[in-house]
């Protein structure tokens, strides 16, 4: 079985060399770094995010690409604000995830991701097709660019994600597990999950959490230990699959507590790599 490495997020910023040498300062070697604005994004400022990530020692393993828009995170104004499923931002988010793939390219990183948002069930309704259809463009310019286009897990339950990859039809998509998204938005079991689509995983947030309470929110984000995934279990099964890419603690919180519970999840993780 293969040994895991341990990596975290990084906000693309004005001072990469200070985010960078932040990881190293926590003890980390990697990270995937992410960004909400990436019609904001010049070569240029790309670039010196690259070199000030070599220059601390520091491996990008993917770029996390957001989009313009409302995004309101939760069951009731979720699906009609996140992602590629709502139609009236669908084309300008097309066009921001298609810059995503080029600044993954400047980077130096193969792998984009980001959240498509609440495909629809049914495979011929209006809203799932233009979404593939949006897919396959953004695939196909990831493509172009040496790159490959990642799904992070959470809006959508795991068969439609895999019906989903299956449709787009082309060889350069994968997954960004998240494996508390997959029981904070009430879709499934990430170790039962990783049986429908495990062979398609790219990169892993290594986030904790619980389920939904009520029928509106998310469930609660939890310190990595202190919500349900099973971490030990988790990491047997990836292993077993052949993964071999960083596990990127995600702790969605600022401050003081979030670097706290970052170095807690090392501690917990550094056994089961």
């Amino acid at each position: 079985m293969s040994t895991l490495s341990l990596g975290m997020m990084v906000y693309l910023g004005q001072e990469p060399e200070k985010d960078f040498a932040a990881v190293r300062e926590i003890g980390l070697a990697s990270c995937q770094l992410a960004n909400w604005a990436p019609m904001a994004v010049t070569r240029e400022m790309a670039e010196r995010a690259r070199a000030a990530a070599a220059d601390a020692g520091v491996t990008i393993s993917l770029y996390w690409c957001g989009y313009s828009g409302e995004v309101v995170w939760d069951y009731r104004r979720g699906p009609s604000t996140i992602g590629l499923v709502p139609p009236a931002t669908r084309a300008q988010r097309t066009a921001e995830l298609k810059r995503g793939a080029e600044i993954a390219h400047w980077l130096g990183v193969a792998d984009l991701a980001t959240h498509v948002g609440f495909l629809p069930v049914d495979a011929q309704d209006a809203d799932y097709q233009g979404t593939v259809a949006a897919l396959k463009e953004i695939v196909a310019h990831c493509a172009a660019q040496g790159g490959t286009f990642n799904f992070e897990t959470g809006q959508e339950t795991p068969i439609v994600l895999l019906r989903c990859l299956q449709d787009i039809g082309l060889p350069n998509v994968g997954i960004n597990l998240d494996p508390a998204n997959l029981l904070m938005y009430g879709n499934g079991n990430p170790l039962d999950a990783l049986d429908i689509f495990g062979r398609y995983v790219r990169g892993v947030h290594a986030k904790d959490g619980e389920y939904p309470m009520e029928g509106y929110s998310l469930g609660e984000e939890r310190p990595l230990g202190a919500g349900r995934v099973n971490f030990p279990a988790l990491l047997g099964k990836l292993k077993t699959l052949g993964y071999c890419g960083p596990l990127t603690i995600e702790r969605e919180i600022s401050g003081a507590r979030q670097i706290a519970d970052i170095k807690q999840a090392m501690e917990v993780l550094a056994p089961l790599l």
